[in-house]
């Protein structure tokens, strides 16, 4: 890499922008999708809105990934770009759900580029001191659009129309597109190689199965049913065969040589097991300050303003942190923090104080922001440079996998919880009445206090189900041994 050459400013804005809009179209169209339908019908197919993109930029994750240190990180990077801006495009002049879920699906193949490739670049044309707070602010960006989408898509939607959900995508990616086209310089020589195209094809097939499986599964057909049986029996083929595949190929897409590193194998674990608190903050506390305490849906919105605000700094700091400290001993600070603030969620009761719930939110922040940059440096530590392409990918392939996993899970148990509590005689209550100020106003009192409570009892019981992985995380740290970023010395 011709690092003389390259604009370093210039190309970590590009990058920057692209991961702030790629992790944006993640949340930012959940805040919207009641309006969506509204517009263009098709409730049937509200769930495809969301599993496409999803569902796309997993699956593409590992292959643009491999594509990188096959071919370039450059001429992928602007793929991805080019190809997530037409879809931005696309969906919004989408006149029916059906057109609105494939081109969330080519969007979703063009974010796949993005994130994994950007942190790669940044080993390649950084100097190994500032590779690592480079990296907390890359994860500062993640966090802040993670956190960010959903206000900012009901702002949109409520003042201006949801179509801009998406072309606000649109000068964004353009900046970044020409910053990154015209500043990155990268040597023209790469180790060409086969491309494993039965493993990508058998990656891809189960990831489409699995999650297919969790996004229709207890909504279009129930869990128990044959559709849902078959797509998780494809997935488990899938996956089996992958495996042989794998590690016969000459060049594989996904690495199972890199597991054999500890401290590559303890920061993909962690992440899998790590991001689903995150999540689950994210989607119920608005329930709880919408449904139990009663506040709208901006109110929900800001209450995440703190959390956002201790993720994104802590993401930074912590990116520094890992030039002195080891990433184990950053993480399970990290992770205590984590765990306690954990325990205080599952103490929530209607009567909990809001500005309580405030500082639980920036606890929970300040102890979630170093997965986002630490995770991603310390997974390319000790990596060749010709294989950084593959282990970016894959690990954040496996983080957004857990992740997906994990809130489907909490999914079902928040519901199982609030369904099973509401007494019978209520039960024909749309209990999404509690969510609007309006209809809240309508309910009598004591059914409203009996639902709340039982509502409020299945958010605080979902928190402590996360400590089961968070638990399991520690022993995943421990994997990631002494090493830090001083350790590293340039060749």
């Amino acid at each position: 890499m011709t690092k003389t050459e390259t604009k370093i400013i210039p190309v970590l804005v590009a990058l920057m922008l692209g991961i702030f809009v790629s992790s944006l179209d993640n949340t930012i169209v959940a805040a919207s999708m009641g309006t969506i339908v509204g517009d263009l019908g098709g409730l049937d197919k509200y769930v495809w809105i969301t599993s496409a993109y999803l569902v796309a930029e997993m699956a593409g994750m590992p292959i643009f990934g491999k594509l990188s240190d096959m071919y370039g990180r450059k001429r992928f990077y602007v793929f991805g770009i080019t190809l997530f801006l037409i879809g931005s495009i696309l969906c919004g002049t989408a006149e029916t759900m059906t057109q609105l879920a494939i081109y969330r699906a080519i969007q979703g193949v063009g974010g796949s580029a993005l994130m994994p490739i950007a942190f790669t670049i940044i080993w390649d044309v950084l100097p190994l001191e500032k590779r690592a707070s480079v990296g907390g602010w890359f994860g500062a960006v993640f966090g802040l659009s993670s956190v960010v989408g959903p206000l900012l898509g009901a702002f949109i939607t409520d003042h201006i129309s949801w179509h801009w959900i998406f072309y606000i995508n649109i000068p964004i990616g353009i900046v970044a597109l020409f910053l990154i086209s015209v500043y990155y310089k990268e040597s023209p020589k790469h180790n060409k190689a086969k491309i494993d195209w039965l493993g990508a094809f058998f990656l891809v097939g189960g990831t489409v199965a699995l999650m297919f499986a969790l996004e229709l599964g207890g909504h279009t057909y129930a869990w128990d049913s044959m559709q849902i049986f078959s797509l998780f029996g494809l997935f488990v083929v899938a996956m089996i065969v992958l495996i042989f595949v794998e590690r016969r190929a000459a060049d594989p897409i996904l690495p199972f040589y890199l597991f054999k590193r500890p401290v590559y194998l303890g920061t993909v674990l962690t992440g899998m097991l790590y991001g689903g608190v995150f999540m689950v903050a994210t989607i119920y506390i608005p329930l709880y300050v919408q449904g139990v305490d009663g506040g709208t849906a901006t109110n929900s919105g800001l209450l995440l303003l703190p959390m956002m605000v201790g993720t994104s700094v802590m993401a930074a700091i912590s990116g520094n942190l890992a030039n002195r400290f080891s990433f184990r001993s950053i993480m399970i600070c990290a992770g205590i923090l984590t765990f306690g603030t954990t325990i205080l969620f599952g103490t929530l009761t209607p009567d909990t104080p809001r500005y309580l719930l405030t500082i639980y939110m920036v606890m929970l922040g300040v102890g979630i922001g170093p997965s986002f940059s630490i995770l991603g440096t310390a997974s390319l530590y000790k990596i060749n440079p010709d294989e950084r392409g593959t282990a970016s990918a894959t690990n954040n392939f496996i983080r957004s996998f857990g992740m997906t996993v994990g809130i489907t899970i909490y999914g079902v148990i928040q519901r199982n919880l609030f369904s099973n509590g509401v007494p019978e005689m209520f039960q024909h209550m749309d209990s999404r009445a509690i969510l609007s100020p309006e209809l809240r106003a309508k309910i009598p009192a004591e059914i409203l206090d009996k639902v709340t409570e039982i509502l409020c009892s299945s958010i605080a019981q979902t928190f402590l189900w996360t400590l089961i992985p968070l638990s399991l995380a520690f022993f995943t740290m421990l994997l990631m041994g002494k090493a830090k970023m001083s350790d590293l010395h340039e060749k």
